[in-house]
């Protein structure tokens, strides 16, 4: 038996990189799983690649409609919602002198929007079963600040404080809430080429465990706050980041000393 046997579970952002390793993670304890993505040739590959136990459906994180639609799809092929991943997201990088009003409303819209419709959408689902988790994907940006990313922090950031509230809202109906805070994740995101190695990129930020992450280490943090083993953890915020946000190396040669 999996350790989400015969649960259901909706991830969004699930065509590539961390949305697609918990997909498969989750269908391999035993999950079915609805992906969802804008992505709709990589989306279907990776569900059809799954099987018969995944199915995907192109989405809009931003728009109300396009999340009602996916939650119907959901109940009508599987008969309800356990689990709600929160993965999709875009990224930004400027100092705010240099981002414009509608650079800060574009990743408004799909990183804080978007998860907020998506709990306001699965949340009742879960509330008439009396149970169920959600896991928000938030980032290291928002535990604390980043330069020249002070729009994406500020996403970050609400992503965070929306599940510690909505985790309180949630509390006496059974249904858990909590955050998922990746660092550096080797993602088409993070290395879109696919040039740069774990370990040199681990070392340009300063990351003390010296390689960025993988995106099965951030599945495997969204797994086990899914399942049964984390049933009394809500409202909690769970860093994947190399020691990362706990301080900065300063320089190579404090890298080399550690290894």
């Amino acid at each position: 038996m999996g350790r989400l046997q015969d649960k259901v579970a909706i991830i969004t952002g699930a065509a590539q990189g961390q949305g697609e390793a918990t997909a498969r993670l989750f269908a391999a304890e035993g999950c079915k799983v609805v992906l969802t993505d804008i992505k709709e040739t990589k989306g279907t590959a990776v569900a059809a690649d799954i099987g018969e136990n995944a199915l995907f459906v192109k989405h809009d994180v931003s728009d109300e409609a396009s999340w009602a639609a996916v939650v119907d799809q959901a109940v009508t092929k599987f008969g309800t919602v356990d689990i709600l991943v929160n993965n999709a997201a875009i990224t930004f990088f400027n100092i705010i002198d240099d981002t414009t009003k509608s650079d800060l409303e574009r990743l408004l819209a799909i990183n804080v929007v978007g998860t907020y419709i998506g709990m306001k959408t699965v949340l009742p689902v879960m509330q008439k079963a009396g149970r169920g988790s959600v896991v928000n994907i938030s980032s290291v940006n928002g535990l604390r600040g980043t330069y020249g990313m002070s729009a994406y922090d500020a996403c970050k950031w609400a992503v965070r404080g929306m599940t510690k509230a909505v985790a309180l809202e949630m509390a006496v109906q059974g249904i858990r809430v909590n955050s998922v805070h990746p660092g550096a994740i080797d993602t088409p995101m993070l290395n879109p080429t696919g040039e740069m190695t774990s370990v040199q990129m681990g070392k340009d930020f300063g990351i003390p465990f010296q390689r960025v992450g993988r995106p099965e280490e951030v599945a495997n943090a969204s797994l086990f706050l899914a399942s049964d083993d984390a049933s009394y953890i809500s409202g909690a915020e769970l860093a994947v980041d190399g020691a990362w946000t706990t301080g900065l190396m300063t320089n190579s040669q404090e890298l080399d000393h550690v290894s």
